[in-house]
């Protein structure tokens, strides 16, 4: 009759029972992250563009104090960094611009300016996830209007 071999000296390792049994674990771990991380990078994306467009908004109010009229929709955004042609007091025109450079809304996009605007004095805004114009939930537009 044979002995069985001592324990030291059987081979060692993972039997397929207990590779499946982590795989599943490892799945069903990873659902759960992205079910619980998905929804936060959307409100994320949102609040960033949030910030964005009041900073926006804050450069442009700057700029009317200081050319005593808001860029026209012709300037777009890119007034805040170069002085628009046909300002009636260009030396007024802060050296530097008022922002450092334009930001792109969190979905890749220009932010988009309008003057006059229906809402108020200025529209600053992003078009949202979709890139067009309104929308509702995260493909909604997110302006200084809300």
């Amino acid at each position: 009759m044979r002995a069985h071999p001592p324990a030291s000296a059987r081979p060692r390792g993972f039997t397929l029972v207990e590779l499946m049994v982590v795989i599943v674990i490892i799945g069903l771990l990873a659902t759960v992250v992205a079910i619980n991380v998905l929804p936060s990078q959307d409100r994320a994306m949102v609040e960033k563009a949030r910030a964005d467009v009041a900073v926006l908004e804050q450069a442009v109010e700057t700029y009317r104090l200081e050319n005593l009229a808001y860029p026209r929709t012709d300037d777009s955004l890119d007034a805040l960094l170069v002085a628009p042609r046909g300002l009636a007091r260009p030396e007024r025109y802060r050296q530097g611009g008022y922002i450092r450079r334009l930001p792109t809304d969190p979905w890749g996009n220009p932010y988009q300016y309008r003057q006059p605007s229906s809402r108020g004095a200025f529209d600053v805004f992003s078009f949202g996830a979709d890139g067009t114009e309104g929308g509702e939930g995260d493909d909604a537009d997110i302006g200084n209007w809300n």
